[in-house]
């Protein structure tokens, strides 16, 4: 059969750099980092007392009492990225076929907070178990969707994707595949994450995932940089509207440009270490630029997973010349997450942005927080130190990769 092309038609986000995607994007380009104090509860006990949190946060201002209630943060971030992603995309939604519109949607997680404070309450309570009502369908990570699809009348495809911080790349793949093979037309997609709590910053530490740079948070995470010393935890929402092309032209839809391939691998290998040669990493690459039929040499700009952890920088870097070969030297790679954090399992889908906006104005973001080359890693490779580059970007590929093995690459093209 011939597969339908798929356009970006909306986007939107929530995220520690600002609440609406131009101010995140305006802060990245110019090199801002999000990275601060930890103000939602005391850290001074954990190894880790900072994090890139979403500032001044009140979800009052974007949810009456009674939402708040039943809405776990994770899920609040979705839909104030949905929303400003379907605002964006222009979409009329008393015309169009609600049954053609669906939501796939990632998170790593779910509703930590509220599994948190339900156990902590349940073992501080009476003899009797008290549960909130609210407790499970806040928690659960496939909700954010659900609550998407009830708010705005899509009943299309419906349903969560976890792969841990592959996960919001696994949805945009997911929806990527449903629309070229005609199952819909338009899908609400991204992923969205909130776990700088208690039990997420001490999970995290336990595992020595997670920089300790508490003297100076705001250049605690330095991708390929020598004296990395783990990733900083991020928090928010990404939203990205995908579009069957012909549906979004009919309407005469605003397209930033077209998603041509996706590739999904596992590394067969280790709890939480990648592979130390890259192999999933670049069996993932290259999968996806096959699907998008994309020539190595065709791609200017790879947004990396690159979290600042010692290993994983270095395993990434080497399946990148694995599978550009000379044309590596040529590329220009960034790690946005020295700006954002890691937002797990929303990180894909910011991280999509990031190179959807590239190809819309002809800059790449960069990579901050360079102060020591690592001898491990080629620093001949254009890793975009310090500050944006001003490129002409037809194509751009954005990797995730997860614990568990689990890997997850996607490719944009200019139209």
């Amino acid at each position: 059969m011939e597969l339908k092309r798929v356009v970006v038609t909306g986007l939107g986000a929530i995220t520690p750099l600002g609440k609406t995607v131009e101010e995140t994007w305006t802060n990245m380009v110019n090199g801002v980092s999000g990275a601060a104090p930890i103000t939602r509860f005391d850290a001074s006990k954990f190894k880790t007392q900072f994090a890139c949190e979403v500032k001044d946060y009140d979800p009052n201002e974007y949810f009456d009492r009674k939402e708040v209630r039943k809405l776990d943060m994770f899920t609040q971030f979705a839909m104030i990225a949905a929303d400003e992603a379907i605002k964006d995309s222009g979409l009329d939604l008393e015309t169009l076929d609600m049954d053609e519109i669906g939501v796939i949607w990632g998170a790593g997680i779910g509703g930590l907070q509220t599994f948190h404070d339900e156990v902590a309450g349940y073992i501080k309570g009476e003899e009797t178990p008290r549960f909130n009502p609210f407790f499970i369908p806040k928690m659960i990570a496939d909700i954010a969707p659900g609550h998407i699809s009830m708010k705005y009348g899509f009943r299309g495809p419906n349903f969560g994707t976890v792969s841990a911080c592959a996960s919001s790349t696994n949805a945009i793949g997911d929806a990527f595949n449903y629309i070229r093979l005609g199952k819909a037309n338009v899908f609400v997609t991204g992923g969205s994450e909130a776990t700088i709590y208690p039990s997420g910053i001490g999970g995290f530490n336990a595992m020595q995932a997670l920089s300790t740079r508490n003297d100076d948070p705001s250049t605690a995470s330095r991708p390929f940089d020598k004296n990395r010393d783990g990733f900083v935890m991020g928090e928010g929402g990404a939203s990205i509207i995908l579009e069957e092309y012909e549906h979004a032209v009919k309407r005469g839809a605003t397209i930033y440009c077209e998603i041509v391939g996706t590739g999904m691998t596992a590394d067969a290998h280790h709890l939480t270490a990648p592979h130390p040669e890259g192999l999933g990493a670049k069996r993932v690459m290259a999968n996806a630029l096959k699907d998008g039929n994309i020539d190595p040499t065709e791609v200017d700009y790879v947004n990396v997973h690159g979290t600042s952890t010692p290993r994983g920088d270095i395993a990434e870097t080497l399946a990148i010349k694995e599978v550009f070969g000379d044309h590596s030297y040529k590329l220009n790679i960034s790690s946005t997450k020295s700006m954002t954090g890691h937002l797990l399992g929303a990180a894909g889908a910011l991280e999509s942005i990031a190179c959807i906006k590239a190809i819309k104005h002809g800059v790449v973001p960069p990579t901050i927080n360079h102060f020591e080359d690592d001898p491990e890693i080629d620093n001949a490779l254009n890793f975009t130190f310090d500050k944006a580059q001003e490129r002409s970007v037809k194509v751009a590929v954005s990797n995730t990769f997860g614990f568990g093995g689990h890997n997850a690459s996607v490719v944009f093209k200019a139209l």
